[in-house]
């Protein structure tokens, strides 16, 4: 399979990424979002779920060796915390953009047409595909190089305790301003196998629904329904 036939600028891409492939078809596989695959059935395309599994389980890896190894005072809480705030699906989106991956993206006309591009479960996941088609590619080494390039400015961040945000704690804050009342958070949706499910949250006040989430946990999908909150509460003021 040739990439320049799916209009890909192969040379530019990877240049973005800092790796070039001795097996394109690996690149191909990492950029072919299953909307893609399934409206191209003829081309017999694989969809880069596969990859992507692969890219995550790497992915984690080479952050809890480099927190292991570079930072001796964290406990294990910590490192899991800290870990958490590195991969977490807004970090590795904003990885995603910074090397323009969406533009690249094999995407049905349906995921294109409702803003795929830009969707931030999309990127993340494009993003951990490209680690797993480096780790088949290239090996470990050439993968944990990626990572630790593209994620530096993240693992600094999360080190210093600056990249994350409680949403959680900031809603009820914001709220509890305004008198004594509860926030209720509740999982109103999951997708996907066990090893790459997907939670749906929405949180609410007296049954009125303030924002909604989704995340690779029930506690990310509950803090992204906050920020959501956050954000309409937000807007609302301005009107």
């Amino acid at each position: 399979m040739i990439l320049n036939t799916y209009n890909i600028n192969i040379e530019m891409l990877e240049k973005e990424i800092g790796y070039v492939y001795k097996d394109k078809n690996l690149l191909l596989l990492a950029l072919t979002h299953s909307s893609y695959a399934n409206e191209n059935k003829q081309l017999m395309l694989q969809s880069n779920e596969r990859i992507e599994f692969l890219g995550d389980a790497v992915l984690d890896l080479v952050i809890s060796e480099y927190l292991y190894l570079n930072d001796m005072n964290l406990s294990e809480g910590e490192l899991t915390k800290v870990r958490s705030a590195i991969v977490c699906e807004a970090s590795l989106a904003e990885c995603a953009m910074n090397i323009n991956l969406g533009d690249y993206i094999l995407l049905g006309k349906g995921e294109e047409n409702t803003g795929g591009r830009n969707r931030v479960s999309l990127l993340c996941d494009a993003f951990e595909a490209v680690i797993g088609s480096i780790f088949l590619d290239g090996g470990m080494d050439n993968a944990r190089k990626f990572i630790l390039k593209k994620l530096s400015d993240n693992i600094n961040k999360a080190l210093s305790g600056t990249s994350f945000i409680d949403y959680k704690t900031k809603l009820q804050e914001l709220i509890q301003k305004e008198g004594n009342k509860k926030i209720v958070y509740r999982i109103v949706d999951e997708k996907g196998p066990d090893h790459q499910k997907f939670f749906a949250a929405e949180v609410s006040i007296e049954n009125e629904s303030l924002g909604y989430g989704v995340g690779r946990s029930k506690k990310e999908a509950e803090q992204m329904a906050a920020r959501n909150a956050l954000e309409l509460l937000q807007k609302d003021k301005e009107l």
